[in-house]
């Protein structure tokens, strides 16, 4: 098999790049031959990384210039950095809520904006942010984060018209069910887990949940030149489960 080598010569910024479906996607870049920076509070224990808060412009400005200062250009930034909370709208504090906004929504943006004349330099410059299908439909007590990742898409539309001029595009993926820490930790709440991982998986057409490795690879496709005419766009991951209508479970 031959090796992937789509990003060679490219440098790479993952925010919240140490866990996760951040770990993935930074994974993934890098076997595509990508220098890859991760921006997270946590270190990575794979790629170099420094401490950052997406939502404190000072450090994004910085992290973006030593970033540039140490590998001389820069061509991918991954928005992927965010937090969840569960509280009903009518219980919902400020300050809880506008915290989740600067995370998931207000950083992306610093980042976009700091990165942006350093990503039109090769004119092969990609953003791409992590949304959600929660930007789109809505779990229970989940106010503040479809909130937060509504915008994002429209974030992604928005860039991708002011940056396209400058040769930058800008795309996001929307997950769905991925098995991550954190869906496997609410899976683990049920007293019959294998059988919350068969329904789960029944929701799926494509008759499984998600791995990170999933997003990663559609990470590196938006990263790389094979999509160099798409952006504006939030392309789903979710093994066509919002392509199928709900249905009771005596039917399916």
């Amino acid at each position: 098999m031959r090796s992937d080598t789509r990003l060679a010569d490219r440098v790479a910024i993952v925010t919240g790049g140490a866990r996760s479906i951040g770990a993935a996607i930074a994974d993934r870049l890098a076997a595509a031959g990508a220098t890859v920076m991760v921006g997270d509070l946590t270190a990575s224990e794979v790629h170099e990384s420094h401490p950052l808060d997406v939502a404190n412009e000072a450090q994004v400005a910085g992290f973006v210039s030593g970033v540039v200062e140490a590998h001389g250009r820069l061509d991918i930034v991954v928005n992927n950095a965010g937090i969840m909370f569960e509280t009903p709208i009518d219980e919902q504090d400020l300050e809880s809520w506008d915290r989740m906004l600067a995370i998931n929504l207000t950083g992306p943006m610093l980042l976009s904006k700091h990165a942006a004349p350093h990503l039109a330099a090769h004119g092969v410059g990609s953003i791409i942010n992590i949304g959600s299908l929660e930007g789109d439909a809505c779990n229970p007590q989940h106010a503040a984060y479809a909130a937060t990742k509504a915008g994002v898409h429209g974030l992604t539309r928005a860039t991708a018209i002011d940056l396209g001029p400058h040769g930058t595009r800008c795309n996001a993926i929307a997950p769905g069910w991925i098995d991550t820490p954190l869906n496997a930790s609410y899976v683990d709440t049920h007293p019959d887990r294998d059988l919350v991982i068969a329904e789960l998986a029944k929701l799926h057409p494509i008759g499984r949940v998600g791995d990170t490795t999933d997003v990663g690879d559609v990470a590196v496709w938006l990263a790389s030149d094979e999509s160099r005419f798409v952006t504006g766009q939030v392309i789903t991951v979710d093994g066509g489960r919002t392509a199928r209508p709900s249905l009771p479970g005596m039917l399916l």
